[in-house]
């Protein structure tokens, strides 16, 4: 570990695309892909004035950088999607600044993945242990209260907890591939009432003369992109201040290059022409997952909705061979049509003693009743007889 350069790096820019390439060996997902997070920072969608300053960790030996710990300095907890009110609250009470405090994941997105990136042949569990000591030392001389580390990857998070992180489980939805090769197939695993039921849903939107198409590759462009944006507006306007709207209209347009479009699908709903949809949601994907992430409609159409976030892009994933898909945050209505619960687990480390002591004997409790929490939801599924097993294909 002798003659290794610690450097913090205030945008992601100062680690260059093949560099941390190199880091994620090409195989990461696409939100913590080096393009994707640069157009975060380019479009404004993630700045210091918006409260997420980029500040990666990096660990350099010479001229190039042998491991990467993706982080933000936060001002609030906006965009994260793991909701910590009883933390700051808590530190409210003992008189603590709960804010700014370090996050590490790919911004705005619950997508499960955070990881420290290593470069090939490197000692892992060495240079887990040196980035932590590095963040719990910038944490203390800065008074920084916490280090956050949302949505790890299941296999970094043996890693990362050996250097006692306390682990927090909350739950998401995941659809999985369990066999069927049509929508069909997959409609005739639910019980009668809710096969019935989802018939009935899709059938609503048929018959208000909407049809549903995929847009990918060369054919997404800015302008169809500029009214993936228009509604992702309209959508969060009309919830008004808890409509948190934030991406901008260039991060939009950022997807239409050539270099992020192959991970982007959008599903039109339509009358007469794709390009001139009355609602459309978005997704992003890679070779064998599926990540649902925004929608708007201009129309109120009973049922959309449900079409364009789930029907749609479950059928499109089983003709293309995607074993997974993740719809996004929220759950319960999710649950209806097929998406299993499942725990997700974010890592903290705390910089006051009565804080850390106090949660982690929360965590401890409360870890528990989620555990419990999913497995109720699960044997809740509309499916016939047993509900599939969350064995997740790698």
């Amino acid at each position: 570990m002798r003659q290794l350069i610690i450097r913090w790096h205030q945008s992601i820019t100062e680690i260059s695309e093949p560099q941390w390439r190199i880091l994620t060996e090409n195989k990461v997902n696409p939100f913590y892909q080096w393009q994707w997070l640069k157009n975060l920072e380019k479009s404004g969608s993630i700045c210091a004035n918006k409260g997420w300053q980029p500040l990666h960790l990096g660990i350099w030996r010479g001229s190039r950088p042998i491991a990467v710990a993706p982080l933000y300095l936060k001002g609030h907890s906006y965009g994260e999607f793991v909701f910590d009110q009883v933390f700051a609250d808590l530190a409210r009470q003992l008189e603590l600044n709960y804010y700014p405090k370090l996050i590490g994941m790919s911004p705005l997105s619950p997508i499960e993945g955070y990881r420290f990136f290593y470069a090939p042949g490197e000692n892992k569990e060495d240079l887990t242990t040196l980035i932590m000591n590095t963040i719990d030392e910038f944490s203390l001389r800065n008074g920084i209260l916490s280090c956050n580390f949302l949505y790890v990857d299941s296999e970094w998070k043996t890693i990362a907890q050996k250097t006692n992180s306390a682990a927090w489980v909350n739950q998401k939805s995941l659809w999985i591939r369990d066999g069927s090769s049509t929508f069909s197939d997959y409609l005739n695993k639910f019980n009668s009432n809710q096969r019935r039921n989802i018939k009935r849903e899709r059938k609503a939107v048929e018959k208000a003369g909407i049809k549903i198409a995929a847009i990918t590759g060369a054919e997404i462009d800015i302008q169809i992109m500029q009214i993936m944006h228009d509604l992702y507006e309209k959508h969060c306007s009309r919830w008004g201040l808890w409509g948190s709207k934030y991406l901008s209209e260039e991060f939009f347009h950022g997807l239409a290059s050539p270099i992020q479009r192959d991970n982007v699908v959008l599903f039109s709903a339509h009358r007469t022409d794709p390009k001139d949809p009355i609602a459309m949601s978005i997704c992003i994907k890679n070779k064998n997952m599926l990540w649902g992430r925004y929608w708007g409609s201009k129309e109120e159409i009973d049922c959309l909705h449900f079409e364009v976030c789930y029907y749609s892009p479950i059928t499109w994933a089983l003709d293309q061979g995607i074993t997974r898909f993740d719809p996004g945050a929220g759950g319960i209505h999710k649950r209806r049509r097929g998406f299993l619960a499942k725990s997700t687990t974010s890592l903290h480390r705390w910089y006051d003693k009565r804080m850390e002591v106090l949660i982690r004997n929360w965590l401890e409790k409360v870890n528990k009743i989620t555990e419990q929490e999913i497995e109720a939801s699960n044997q809740e599924l509309p499916f016939k007889g047993e509900a599939p097993k969350l064995t997740i294909p790698r």
